[in-house]
């Protein structure tokens, strides 16, 4: 009797039964998605051209600004949907409420411009792509993103989830293209680590840091995430405690996800052109010289990442749009309408030859200033007890949250002054 007692107590613990496990991964897989549309702004034709721009110019040594950003984006997309979780209102709804008329339409302007240089981004995105891999022009290639962009956000209308297993795909075409190049291109993993931990920033750095910092950090998937979260939202408390939970799982591997390919955009682009001399100022050139350096595959994985790309931002690129337009000063204007009014810009500047990698460098420097107006209404609403209740920032969070706005804010102005001096 005392063996069996002993046997019984040095006994190990009961592993979960099959059925359980399946049950807790379900109620993960249910809360997953919202993030993952949110991920596809990280890793946007913008951040194509950025990364390109910073791993063929400065070699590894922009890598910490990837790892930083993406510390930024987990900390601000938690905060916004926390405030969508909490109280059932996107951020642009709360901004209308709170602030004066004025300021609120200081803000919509700032977010509008920003949506409206997003999607310039990622209309070059698509067209490139359909350039590079079908050939086809570019004045119907713009088109064409256009008409199936369009038709992707129409999709809402069946559900957000259709939308979300839509851009999923997208995200996973993304990475497997980017991580399979990475290993291609056989970069110095020694010099990666380095750089990954240890700051280094020059002058004439100044500026491609920056516009890799806008087109990591996004304005317009600050207000959107506060809006998509709220299609598994519940009135209970409890619940809403426990979709919390969820959302930071959902956010930190998505954004997660998002750092890897940024990584590899800027470790492939140093391996290969950097390590070979060249300085490479443009997406194009970028295409054509993989292909003659790492072969046509390499080149046509190149070209797919950036159609995926290009095609699911502009989608969510459009939806943050029609978000925007629908808050802070409470414009009336039907969806459809509002998803145009944020496409035709970029369609616009491409049919005009605006020189396309500039535009996008600077389409991400813009982004960067328009940060502060995003995370600072997040910071004040999400630290208001009245409207969040036990989900208010705690003093921690208010912290981590101002330095940050700090960080963005100092970095625009050593750029700014650089500008004015002549230096950047």
């Amino acid at each position: 009797m005392k063996e069996e007692q002993i046997v019984s107590s040095l006994s190990l613990p009961a592993l979960p039964e099959a059925g359980e496990v399946k049950a807790k991964a379900k109620g993960i897989f249910k809360y997953l998605g919202p993030a993952f549309i949110v991920s596809v702004a990280y890793m946007d034709p913008g951040n194509f051209g950025t990364n390109i721009a910073g791993g063929s110019q400065f070699g590894y040594n922009l890598i910490w600004v990837i790892l930083w950003s993406n510390l930024m984006a987990i900390f601000v997309q938690i905060l916004s949907a926390k405030l969508g979780i909490a109280t059932g209102v996107h951020l642009p709804d709360h901004c209308g409420k709170i602030f004066s008329r004025p300021v609120n339409w200081g803000l919509w302007s700032i977010a509008t411009v920003a949506a409206m240089a997003t999607d310039l981004a990622e209309f070059l995105g698509g067209v490139l792509g359909f350039y590079f891999l079908f050939g086809i022009p570019l004045v119907w290639s713009a088109l064409l993103t256009g008409v199936i962009t369009y038709g992707i956000c129409h999709m809402q209308k069946y559900g957000q989830r259709i939308v979300e297993r839509i851009i999923t795909g997208m995200v996973a075409v993304i990475s497997i293209a980017y991580v399979w190049e990475m290993f291609l291109a056989k970069p110095d993993w020694s010099q990666v680590a380095y750089h990954v931990a240890i700051p280094m920033l020059t002058p004439d750095g100044v500026l491609v840091a920056v516009g890799m910092l806008g087109a990591t950090v996004m304005p317009h998937v600050i207000y959107l995430h506060s809006h998509l979260v709220q299609t598994r939202r519940t009135e209970c408390i409890d619940d809403c405690t426990h979709h919390l939970k969820m959302a930071k799982i959902d956010v930190f591997v998505a954004m997660n996800m998002a750092f890897i390919v940024n990584a590899a955009m800027v470790i492939v682009s140093a391996a290969v052109f950097n390590g070979n001399g060249l300085n490479v100022d443009s997406i194009e050139a970028a295409y054509m010289t993989l292909q003659p350096l790492m072969g046509n595959m390499a080149a046509g994985a190149f070209g797919l990442a950036l159609l995926a790309s290009g095609l699911s931002s502009s989608t969510v690129g459009t939806m943050a749009g029609e978000v925007i337009l629908s808050g802070f000063v409470g414009f009336d204007i039907p969806a459809s309408i509002r998803r145009l009014i944020t496409m035709i810009p970029g369609l616009a500047i491409l049919i005009a030859g605006v020189n396309p990698m500039e535009a996008l460098v600077y389409s991400q420097v813009s982004l960067s200033f328009a940060l502060p107006a995003a995370i600072i209404p997040l910071m004040i609403v999400t630290n208001k007890a009245s409207i969040m209740g036990k989900f208010k920032n705690s003093s921690l969070t208010n912290s981590i949250g101002w330095i940050i706005v700090s960080m963005i804010l100092a970095m625009n102005a050593v750029l700014m002054y650089l500008t004015i001096t002549g230096q950047a």
